[in-house]
């Protein structure tokens, strides 16, 4: 079968790579119908989430078709269509019985104090093969797969997969409060997701802060008050427009892959000596070619902006990815303004169910955010367009070469 590969940094590859099989008893076999390259997937590409075991395939984002079960998944049967929840857990243990599925203590193979488990990802995190490709195994299958009710399509399910849950759960992390105002850094897929999340949970106002017109414009479409950091100083622009108080909450979108101001009142030539220290700690290696897998410039950028920009006794929310080597933090300043930070990996399983009946419901329409749709078989090239940034790219689909003949 095809699928997406990591060789190196700044080397991925679509391969020949054998069919699954199944393993365990709690385990499926899914025909993938549609993936998606998701921000995640770059950090590994980039260098700036290392630890990637060459050969493992990448995604963590799927929808396909039940093609076997072990004895122990018996929820499913052949045939049934379903999403893939991104992270994985096994649903019985103290955690997972909590809601806390990304904390499972029992899915990822190094142990409980390993943490999360999730498909395509680093060693870390299990070394899962992930679900860019045209089949997948998927273990404890009985938890981490959900039903499809036949009025989602795969552009809408994919969706849901991971940003929506991810977006809808920086929300929550976010402690937002009717009527409260919020701000998101960084309008790319799971911002979107957060400024739709801070809708459905009543925010007053909602703020998006970027540098890229095109993600700001959806943002706007999406109700957003917008910010473009190349123009002005988010941190002087969030204050004006709260009358010197600040945004109540405020949602860490990006992660470790954040750039520097480029132009405008926010940039600064004494924080970029100090981003430079910083990349070197969270990239040590990379692979820079034609213009594509460059880290973030800024790593701490969001992070420093969030605690200067946040009103007093304020909450941050992070669920901006960065990696076990990612150590500046502004803890001083939070500390002294009575902050409240909550951050995770999100709990996939505990929202997935919930968010598809609001769309089967037609309360959200996350397609809205898919902006380009194309074949597993051009993955590397809608990988490039992507990982530079570009206009228009905002959520890339994949369909594997089985469902674009059926198509």
């Amino acid at each position: 079968m095809k699928a997406v590969v990591f060789r190196g940094i700044g080397d991925i590859r679509l391969e020949n790579v054998p069919e699954p099989k199944l393993k365990n008893d709690n385990d499926a076999i899914v025909r993938l119908t549609a993936s998606a390259i998701c921000g995640t997937d770059l950090h590994m590409v980039r260098g700036t989430f290392p630890g990637m075991k060459p050969g493992t395939i990448l995604g963590h984002e799927g929808v396909g078709v039940v093609e076997a079960t072990g004895r122990n998944v018996r929820n499913f049967r052949e045939g049934d269509r379903v999403v893939i929840g991104s992270t994985i857990a096994c649903g019985a243990c103290s955690y997972c019985r909590a809601g806390y599925f990304s904390q499972c203590n029992e899915a990822n193979p190094l142990g409980p104090q390993s943490g999360t488990a999730f498909f395509g990802g680093p060693s870390p995190t299990g070394s899962f093969d992930g679900l860019q490709a045209e089949y997948a195994r998927i273990p404890y299958a009985n938890v981490g797969m959900i039903k499809l009710p036949e009025e989602v399509t795969d552009e809408q399910a994919i969706l849901v997969s991971d940003i929506f849950p991810t977006g809808y759960f920086g929300a929550e992390l976010a402690e937002i409060k009717p009527g409260n105002s919020v701000c998101i850094f960084g309008c790319g897929p799971v911002g979107q997701f957060a400024i739709i999340s801070a809708k459905l949970m009543n925010a007053g106002r909602i703020f998006a802060v970027d540098c890229i017109e095109s993600r700001l414009e959806m943002a706007r479409a999406n109700g957003a008050e917008c910010i473009n950091f190349n123009e002005e100083d988010p941190t002087v622009a969030l204050k004006e427009l709260t009358n010197g108080i600040g945004p109540d909450r405020v949602i860490d979108c990006v992660g470790v892959d954040a750039v520097a101001a480029k132009s405008g009142p926010a940039k600064s030539t004494v924080k970029k000596a100090l981003f430079k220290v910083e990349e070197k700690m969270v990239a040590p290696k990379t692979n820079r070619k034609d213009g594509n897998w460059s880290p973030g410039n800024a790593p701490s950028q969001v992070l420093q902006w969030m605690v200067e920009s946040v009103a007093k006794a304020g909450t941050l929310s992070i669920i901006g990815v960065y990696p076990p080597t990612a150590y500046v933090f502004p803890i001083g300043a939070a500390m002294n303004r009575n902050l409240t930070i909550k951050m995770g990996n999100c709990n996939h399983r505990a929202y997935i169910p919930r968010l598809l009946e609001m769309v089967r419901a037609g309360v959200v329409n996350p397609a809205e955010v898919l902006t380009q749709a194309g074949p597993l078989l051009g993955a590397i090239e809608a990988y490039q367009h992507f990982d530079k940034r570009q206009p228009g790219w905002m959520k890339v689909m994949l369909e594997p070469e089985h469902t674009a003949k059926a198509a």
